[in-house]
């Protein structure tokens, strides 16, 4: 060990000042690079904001604390993608705020649970997790069949997520909570203005079997179904190889 090395080990404060230097030396040449690009997330077809019935189902999701079980975020080893689908893209997390990626897997990660199973089978699952799968850790969520969905605040959340870069309009704002009644209305025409507003790939229908109620249930079945369903894979894939 040289001397000057000793030394350097001898004296505290001046051992701590080179680690944050070398530390802020490493951090440096990371992301500066990221100001010299437009966009550090890639733009993915089929991405678009949340409805205001999913992004309610949404903060309900994270208002019971299931991120803390279930992860979204498929890493690209072979053990997560044969289990749980395609890798996670970044675009994906795109208007999450905050994102869901993490690797805590008490339950499976959900990144790709849309469509997998049915509505009926969502609905008994969250009221009663181990008369669906034998075993399960998981609370009860039978409550969101009772408590009916509050669209008052839906405007709001809406116009917060707008302020931090999710690009929803003046009119899907001023409308939100007359959405998300119509995207649960399975009886009612609307399914060509809620597409019209948000795409293609809007679900609508009656997620939680009470046609006559807009529960809390409604939308964490909506938002749940939605995972995973926006963007085609096999031409992402097909796009990326011919790059």
């Amino acid at each position: 060990m040289s001397t000057a090395h000793q030394r350097l080990e001898r004296n505290g404060i001046g051992f701590a000042l080179m680690i944050l230097f070398v530390a802020s030396l490493g951090g440096l040449f990371e992301i500066a690079p990221l100001f010299t690009i437009e966009n550090t997330v890639e733009e993915v077809d089929g991405m678009r904001p949340y409805t205001p019935l999913e992004n309610a189902g949404r903060d309900i999701y994270v208002r019971e604390g299931c991120y803390a079980c279930h992860s979204q975020m498929i890493r690209t080893l072979r053990s997560d993608v044969d289990r749980y689908g395609h890798y996670s893209l970044a675009a994906e997390s795109m208007y999450d705020h905050p994102h869901q990626w993490g690797s805590k897997r008490t339950g499976p990660d959900l990144s790709r649970v849309g469509a997998k199973y049915s509505d009926t089978w969502h609905v008994a699952h969250l009221a009663n997790p181990r008369e669906s799968v034998e075993g399960s850790v998981m609370p009860g969520y039978s409550f969101l069949l009772e408590n009916r969905l509050d669209t008052q605040q839906l405007s709001g959340a809406l116009t917060a997520l707008r302020r931090v870069g999710v690009p929803y309009s003046d009119d899907q704002i001023n409308h939100a909570a007359r959405d998300a009644l119509r995207q649960a209305d399975p009886l009612a025409d609307y399914e060509d203005d809620l597409r019209e507003s948000y795409g293609d790939n809007v679900q609508v229908r009656d997620f939680d079997g009470q046609p006559d109620r807009l529960t809390e249930m409604d939308a964490v079945v909506a938002y749940l179904q939605m995972l995973g369903t926006l963007v085609d894979f096999d031409s992402f894939d097909a796009e990326a190889n011919n790059r």
